[in-house]
Parts: C-alpha cells; sequence; structure tokens
C-alpha cells in the first residue's frame, strides 16, 4: 500500500528561478478554448481563481490513479478499503506536515472553509466569546451563532488592526473565553494581514484564534506553530484540488470536549440501548468525533496531493512569480487613469493574487461581461462575499442604477459592485497581459457589442 501511496510524489526542487522565465505549474482547462461574440475562438484565461482554482494536472492524475481503488474509509477488511483507509490517514499526517501543526493539533476534515469554521462555531465554550472584523468574507463574520460577537471596524493599516484588537479584548466584560477570527489574504484587495501579530494579541488577552487561510495557503507557506494561531482552515478547491473537501487544523481540547458537529456512524465509538429505551453513546475523542458519515476520500486525497505539489514547487519560488504577475497587472491598472484599485492597507502592502478595482463610468457586472464576451477572460464581479467590506471600500462610488448589470440597491442606496482579477501557480504570463491589454482596450474603445440584463446579469445581446 505504501508504494502506491507514494507512487505520485515528485520531486521537489530547491533551485531558485527568475521568476520573469518561471513556467506555471500545469494545471487542467489550460487549453480550452471559448467563442468570443466578435467571432472566432480563444484560449480561455481563467482569471478567478479567488472563487476556485483549476485542478492541479498532478492532482488530477494522482485521483485518477487512485480511483479504480476507492473503497470505503474505516473498519472495512477488504483490500481497497484498507488501502482507501491507509491513504485517507496518511492524507492527514500530509496536510498537518504541510501546515506546520504542532504535536497534539487535530486535522479534521470538513467540507470548505465554510464548513470548518461553522464546525468551529458549533464547539466554542460556553459564554465565549468572538471577536472579528468587518473586513471578513462571510465564511468568517456569520456562523458565530449565538454567541456573542463583537464586529470590529476595517483598519487602515495593519498596526490599527492590532491596537483595534487588543482594545476589544482588554475592554470585554465578562473576562472568559473568547475567539479571534481573522483571515490571512483578503479575499478582496489580497492583503496580507499580520496574523503573527494579532496571535500574540489574541494570547495576550487570553483569547484564542482561528485563521482563515483560503486565500493564503494557496500563494503562501502557513505554519500553525510559527504563526502561534490555535486553528487554522482552509478549502481544497482554492487550492488547486475541487474535489469538495476542507480542513480545520489546531487544538484538539474545544474539539474534543464539544458534542460532534454531526451525529452519526464514524462520529460514535460505542452505542448501547439503555433499559429506559434510550441509548448511550461513547463519542470518539480523534478527528472523527467531528467527521460522521462515510468521509470524501477523493476529497481528502486531492487536498493532500495538492499539498505535496505545492511544497515541492517551492513556495519561495511560487511567491515570487506570483509578485512578478502581481506587478504585471498593478503597472498595467496604474496605466489606466480611470481605473482605481481598491485597497485598506496601500499600495505598499504585501498581497497575494487576488485584485479587486472599479472603473469610471462602467458598472462592474457590465465590464467583467465584456471582458468575458470580447476577450475570453473569465474574472468575478460583485461583492465576494465581503459586503461590509466592499461596501466601505466603494462607500463614495457612484453606479448608474439602470446600467447593464447593475445590482439592484434599496431605495436611496447606491447600486456598488467591483470588478475582481485572481491568479496563481497555474497562471500564464500571457493570461494577465491579455486581461491588462483588455482594460485598456475597453476603457479606450468602449465594448464592441450591445450587452442586455438578464437575470441580474450583464450578458451579451442576441
Amino acid at each position: 500500500m505504501s508504494a502506491f501511496l507514494n507512487s505520485a510524489a515528485a520531486t521537489a526542487t530547491d533551485v531558485a528561478v527568475d521568476p520573469a522565465c518561471a513556467q506555471p505549474l500545469p494545471v487542467l482547462g489550460r487549453d480550452v478554448t471559448v467563442p468570443l461574440v466578435t467571432g472566432g475562438e480563444v484560449t480561455y484565461a481563467a482569471l478567478d481563481y479567488a472563487a476556485s482554482a483549476p485542478a492541479l494536472q498532478r492532482v488530477w492524475d494522482d485521483v485518477a490513479a487512485y480511483a479504480p481503488y476507492y473503497g470505503s474509509v474505516h473498519r472495512g477488511a477488504g483490500y481497497l478499503s484498507q488501502l482507501s483507509t491507509d491513504l485517507f490517514e496518511q492524507s492527514r499526517v500530509t496536510v498537518a506536515e504541510f501546515l506546520d501543526c504542532r504535536p497534539g493539533d487535530q486535522v479534521v476534515f470538513t467540507r470548505s472553509t465554510t464548513d470548518s469554521l461553522n464546525l468551529l462555531a458549533a464547539v466554542l465554550p460556553a459564554d465565549c466569546q468572538v471577536f472579528v472584523f468587518e473586513t471578513e468574507h462571510h465564511a468568517s463574520l456569520l456562523p458565530w451563532g449565538d454567541a456573542q460577537v463583537t464586529y470590529l471596524n476595517a483598519p487602515r493599516t495593519p498596526a490599527e488592526a492590532v491596537a483595534t484588537l487588543e482594545r476589544a479584548l482588554a475592554d470585554r466584560e465578562p473576562y472568559g473565553p473568547a475567539l479571534v477570527c481573522v483571515t490571512g489574504a483578503s479575499n478582496v484587495t489580497g492583503e496580507l494581514w499580520p496574523v503573527k501579530e494579532l496571535a500574540a494579541a489574541a494570547h495576550a488577552h487570553g483569547a484564542r484564534i482561528v485563521l482563515d487561510a483560503a486565500q493564503l495557503a494557496p500563494h503562501h507557506p502557513v505554519s500553525v506553530r510559527e504563526l502561534d494561531v490555535d486553528w487554522v482552515a482552509f478549502s481544497g478547491h482554492k487550492l488547486y484540488a475541487p474535489f469538495g473537501s476542507g480542513v480545520l487544523a489546531g487544538r484538539a481540547d474545544w474539539l474534543q470536549e464539544a458534542r460532534p458537529y454531526l451525529a452519526g456512524g464514524g462520529a460514535s465509538r460505542k452505542v448501547a440501548r439503555r433499559e429506559d429505551g434510550g441509548v448511550d453513546v461513547e463519542w470518539h475523542t480523534t478527528a472523527a468525533r467531528h467527521e460522521a458519515g462515510s468521509p470524501n476520500v477523493i476529497g481528502v486525497y486531492s487536498i493532500a496531493s495538492a499539498c505535496r505539489a505545492l511544497k515541492d514547487a517551492g513556495f519561495e519560488n511560487l511567491v515570487a512569480r506570483e509578485n512578478h504577475l502581481i506587478a504585471k497587472v498593478r503597472e498595467g491598472l496604474a496605466d489606466v487613469p480611470a481605473v482605481r484599485v481598491l485597497s485598506l492597507f496601500g499600495d505598499d502592502a504585501p498581497r497575494v493574487g487576488v485584485i479587486s478595482f472599479v472603473v469610471d463610468g462602467w458598472n462592474s457586472s457590465h465590464f467583467a461581461a465584456a471582458l468575458s464576451a470580447e476577450y475570453g477572460i473569465g474574472v468575478r464581479d460583485g461583492l465576494f462575499c465581503a459586503h461590509p467590506l466592499v461596501r466601505t471600500l466603494l462607500g463614495s462610488e457612484p453606479q448608474e442604477p439602470g446600467e447593464c448589470g447593475a445590482p439592484e440597491a434599496a431605495p436611496g442606496e447606491r447600486s456598488l459592485n467591483a470588478i475582481r482579477v485572481s491568479f496563481g501557480a497555474g497562471t500564464p504570463d500571457e493570461h494577465v497581459e491579455r486581461f491588462v491589454r483588455a482594460v485598456g482596450e475597453l476603457v479606450a474603445d468602449g465594448a464592441k457589442w450591445q450587452y442586455r440584463t438578464e437575470e441580474g446579469r450583464c450578458v451579451p445581446a442576441v
């Protein structure tokens, strides 16, 4: 079995490369062509990595090699079941190593970052207070249920973020268990947050901290030990492993002390009838406690495969190449006066390959539709499941409510949305170069096609 588990491992490289010459990692869909409304076809430029990244070719190959051996996980006596169980549990080890977890930390497999944070919300101790910045993705902003939640205003510098958190924690009453939830990299601006400093502030005030690494883990190494966070959550589909799995990794005590997130087979060690007609249940204390039901072994294995692929490629090289692409996009957008890039921390803030912007004279949905239909470029438009943050950043930006694709607004409110371009390890230079060229052409010359609103979306008129 170990031979199979190791068969897809690639050879790691520590050789530094020139980011301008480095090749993107092979991903599925890199040769897909799409039609243009103006005629002909073009290779699709997938620049919506922040929503879902394409699968790495290596991940796809690993999954395809395993698929004939697919079997039920845990408790099965057959060879395929045993092999699948070994693969599932070895994947847990791989993810723990990828995250540089501490001894005793648990890796729980979930469906997504959203699922991971909802799981953590379900195991909070009684009277736990939660502190979260309004800048968070809804996955981090919304799952805290009946907990006492303090929403912190958007900071304008990393230092202000730390100071804001310190004041809020120091002023909390009563002084009991507390949890801070913070993103590692914004899904709107791409800016990196001061996670290590926020973790230190949380711990200094007797609080714990969970890191939403959905946008960080695909772009930068994440070390639970070095950042000193208590938990980290991320999604496979943003880590080049789009097979429906996620991860919550970190301290075991709150997880072990709470009722299982889902009650059912796999979470229970022993179930017995009582004389009064009820049942007694002894729950697992391992990660299985929160993994009831038949696990998504394909999704779990794909995450482990992606973790190995990114480590083998060398994050230093991946970061250098991505910074090269970020510079291309930012320099290109800076040359178009009508474009305003959204930012909390300013132009000099370090960031991942996620950039949001607005264009004077354009509704963002209209602009995104033209990029797709006339240039074969896929980006995202809207509020990016981070409505409070985008509304803060766009508070002074007027939009024409009658323009194609403009989202509905309440009476007296402006219609607000933005455009987001995002990229990563699989993005070739040509895709970002085409994007920059298309932005300049659309601003200078306008769209070549007519568009209309259909079910709230701007689409080419036929």
